[in-house]
């Protein structure tokens, strides 16, 4: 049957697609015109459908109809009018033109209360019922023959608002879940009936209607069972929200659950929702708060901009409270009223926030636990993917290994191509269009002034871990590994809203004049790749930096080390950060690493780890979108050392220097070189402090050298050795693997090492001294030699000589020189290399570049 759809609003846009779906076929929508730019919902369903839509702003003119309406109308040739919801006066002759003429629905049980406003008469006149009629119109519109009615009773406090939300809208629309079916269906059912007009079940004798339903991808939690009619399977109210099961064994969760009375709870909350009461505000009412504050606009309409209408930081406070005293005690922040400043945006957070669908809802992990040094370690394995830990589309999962004894710790989920392009959807959204984008930047510093305190409180769990995965000994995971992470993230989070550009005097174009200024604005989606050595500690030093210029970011963990960052991920969804800022994707470079260099909508790629990758990362931004990139690469650091040092503070330093992190350190001193008087002295000092070293369990807290990361890693290494020998190199000390279970190697020493041997040209990044000598007083020989290498990261020098010292710090050719110490980095200074290390700066203010762009902005006045 050919439809004409006339009437307006969320109801009307309900009815369209209801008779859509049951086959009917819509010839024509005719609806009110837009309001401030913005269409009716009935025109949008609509005209996205392709149905011909038209609106009148009135159909008669002096109690005739409008020729050219009329004209429009009878166009479509109906054969049945359909009336949902409609505020203007319809012809008779457009009532009566159809060959089915015309059914309209009206809010009350006819005959009682005809005409307009008949739901405000059913309370006027105190009805014990109230209800709707579906009829067909006659002369009198509302006195045709009666198709349908539907009733309910009258509570004692109901409002129009009330009566309308709870039955008068969605009744004659509503679908009833019908159970046998798969989870994924009960899911699409539910979401597509979301939020208007809703699905429903009976629970406990009573119509249940269910809002803001997700798959389970995660293991059941645990939860209270509730029997409902129909289900074969009773659901399960768990903390985050109702557990249902499909027909196939699969679950959803339903986040928020409405009553027959109007009241809507967190599902969550089931069992206890007769211990509280909901107060709703009307729109009305709000209006009245505003209006008081907003006393200079005569008409608070849907479209008015707080702040656009004169609105103060003071009124914000003034609006917050207010809301509290009249609703009682709802407890807005500032921010809300930020993030939501147009009148009808700020009634949807209101009515969000009474209901409890605001109330952060805690994140489902599903942990690896295990008891060690002397805890319960809970370790998250699956992919961190807009705010959720799911696991990876195709299902594929990997081992991950403890480095200490080769045992698998747990599989984690290896991520598809399709998990890397979920992940950029979600930091792409959370960006342009999510809260973060709106945040300002001092709410962004305390978010992560938040994380800092939460990567401290669970520092122990956090080292424990990265012992675990990564091998590194338990105390120093517990300084460095996690200590400097915190640092990182306070450091760059009192950074957020000190970002600022400048005004800059420029040529006046007369007899105008000009103002030019630069503004630093985040770049958007930034992806981020890190290595396998400081697992956290990297992700920190780069992450940090960028979330704290405003950006979202997708960070792929080494393949063998994920744990710490899956943690990671958990601690910031507690610390808050919104949904798809932060995004962590466990899997291979080839895969997950090779995408994110090609993705078009990623702006920024930082990568620490190999030369050769760094150069194929950097290709693979260049060909795809040109997109900026930072590399930390290879190196191999020159330390220097006089016979004017003090000598045991240089085999100290030089040992931490070398071995330090078993050597799996991109700082880490390559290659020594020692003059000649002192290098026998040096050489047999540092035998003996090796010999004292403990090697083992890397838990253990009297450990000083633990296991290598991994076995591909501690076999690169022995060859390494193999080939220090076949060239003539004096193996002194180690070059083996140390007989026991995991992956440990001897901490090394080689010495003869000549400048082109392998040793002295390629980069070990484990526990191996390469010792090379060189003549008394040849300062400009050494540092030739020291600067003969493609790699520029970091370099030391050992002197008491304060102008030596600085003369060759001034003419080494590296990022980063030491003078008297070593591996002394900071939060506050700037990290990065030159010449094939790479480019571009972790920590200190100008980490913060790497992740800006500046706008130029110039007015004329």
């Amino acid at each position: 049957m050919k439809l004409a759809l006339i009437g307006q609003s969320l109801f009307g846009q309900e009815v369209y697609s209801h008779l859509c779906k049951e086959g009917h076929r819509v010839v024509g929508v005719f609806t009110v015109p837009d309001k401030d730019g913005k269409a009716d919902p009935l025109a949008l369903a609509a005209e996205k459908d392709g149905t011909p839509v038209f609106k009148f702003p009135r159909w008669r003119v002096k109690g005739k109809t409008i020729k050219e309406v009329a004209e429009a109308y009878k166009s479509v040739g109906a054969e049945l009018n359909v009336l949902p919801f409609c505020t203007q006066f319809i012809p008779m002759d457009v009532i009566d033109s159809p060959k089915h003429g015309s059914i309209i629905y009206h809010p009350s049980i006819l005959p009682r209360h005809r005409g307009a406003s008949a739901i405000n008469w059913t309370l006027i006149m105190g009805d014990k019922k109230a209800g709707l009629s579906v009829f067909w119109a006659d002369d009198g519109l509302d006195t045709g023959p009666i198709l349908l009615q539907r009733s309910c009773d009258v509570e004692p406090n109901d409002t129009v608002d009330a009566l309308y939300n709870r039955f008068l809208f969605p009744e004659g629309i509503k679908a009833m879940i019908s159970w046998d079916q798969s989870a994924e269906v009960l899911h699409n059912w539910i979401r597509g009936h979301d939020k208007v007009p809703g699905a429903w079940t009976e629970i406990n004798g009573q119509m249940v209607t269910f809002y803001g339903s997700s798959l389970l991808k995660s293991s059941v939690p645990p939860g209270e069972p509730l029997e409902i009619k129909g289900a074969k399977k009773p659901g399960l109210v768990t903390k985050n929200g109702l557990v249902l099961f499909g027909n196939d064994g699969k679950a959803l969760m339903v986040r928020n659950l409405q009553f027959e009375d109007g009241r809507m709870i967190p599902a969550s909350q089931y069992f206890s929702a007769g211990e509280t009461s909901v107060v709703e505000l009307t729109a009305e009412e709000v209006k009245v708060i505003w209006a008081g504050i907003l006393s200079n606009v005569p008409v608070i309409e849907d479209s008015t901009d707080f702040f656009k209408s004169g609105a103060s930081s003071m009124d914000v406070v003034r609006l917050v409270e207010e809301i509290r005293q009249r609703c009682g005690g709802l407890q807005l922040q500032n921010e809300d009223v930020y993030m939501a400043t147009k009148f009808e945006d700020f009634i949807q957070k209101v009515v969000r926030k009474l209901r409890g669908e605001d109330q952060e809802v805690e994140l489902v992990v599903d942990y690896v636990s295990k008891e060690v040094n002397e805890m319960t370690v809970k370790m998250p394995y699956q992919c961190f993917i807009n705010g959720q830990f799911t696991d990876a589309n195709d299902g594929k999962t990997y081992d991950t290994i403890n480095p200490t004894d080769g045992s698998t710790i747990c599989k984690v989920s290896y991520a598809s191509l399709v998990d890397v392009d979920k992940a950029v959807a979600a930091a792409k959204d959370a960006f342009e269009k999510g809260e973060w984008g709106r945040m300002n930047a001092r709410e962004r510093g305390r978010l992560m002034y938040r994380l800092a305190d939460l990567l401290e409180e669970n520092q122990e769990e956090l080292a424990t871990i990265e012992a675990l995965d990564s091998g590194a000994v338990y105390t120093l995971a517990l300084k460095t590994h996690i200590g400097m992470s915190v640092q990182t993230f306070r450091y760059f989070a009192g950074w957020c809203d000190k970002i600022q550009g400048s005004t800059i005097p420029i040529n006046q174009a007369r007899p105008n004049r000009n103002l030019t200024f630069t503004k630093k604005e985040p770049l958007g989606v930034c992806a981020i790749i890190i290595p396998w050595n400081y697992p956290l500690m990297m992700l920190a030093w780069k992450s940090a930096a960028c979330l704290a210029a405003g950006n979202t970011l997708v960070l792929k963990p080494a393949q063998v080390t994920p744990l710490t960052a899956l943690k990671f991920a958990e601690l910031s969804s507690k610390a808050g950060f919104p949904k798809g800022v932060i995004n962590i994707i466990p899997g291979s470079g080839g895969v997950a690493g090779q995408r994110l260099s090609e993705h078009p909508h990623i702006r920024k790629l930082g990568f620490t780890g190999s030369t050769a990758i760094g150069k194929q990362i950097m290709k693979s931004c260049a060909v795809s979108n040109l997109k900026k990139v930072s590399l930390e690469l290879g190196g191999k650091s020159p330390l220097i050392i006089f016979n004017d040092c003090e000598l045991d503070k240089a085999v100290r330093m030089g040992m931490g220097a070398v071995f330090f992190n078993k050597g799996e350190n991109c700082i880490a001193a390559g290659r020594l070189f020692v003059e000649e008087s002192i290098h026998d002295e040096f050489v047999t000092k540092v035998v003996e402090e090796i010999k004292k070293m403990k090697i083992g369990d890397p838990l253990d807290r009297s450990t000083d050298h633990g296991p290598q990361n991994h076995q591909a890693h501690l076999e690169k290494l022995l060859q390494y050795c193999e080939a220090g020998v076949k060239e003539g190199a004096t193996l002194v000390y180690g070059g083996r693997q140390v007989c026991r279970p995991g992956f440990f190697m001897e901490p090394t020493v080689f010495t003869d090492v000549e400048d082109h041997m392998y040793l002295a040209k390629e980069e070990s990044f484990g526990p191996i001294m390469v010792i090379s000598k060189f003549q008394n007083g040849d300062i400009d020989g050494v540092l030739q030699r020291a600067n003969n290498t493609e790699y520029g990261l970091a370099s030391g020098v050992f002197t008491r000589d304060i102008n030596k010292a600085m003369y060759v710090s001034e003419k080494l050719e590296a990022g980063t020189v030491f003078v008297n110490t070593y591996n002394k980095t900071d939060v506050a200074a700037p990290f990065g290399g030159v010449k094939q290390s790479g480019f571009g700066k972790d920590l200190g203010e100008e980490a913060l570049n790497e992740y800006l762009k500046t706008k130029t902005v110039t007015l004329e006045y």
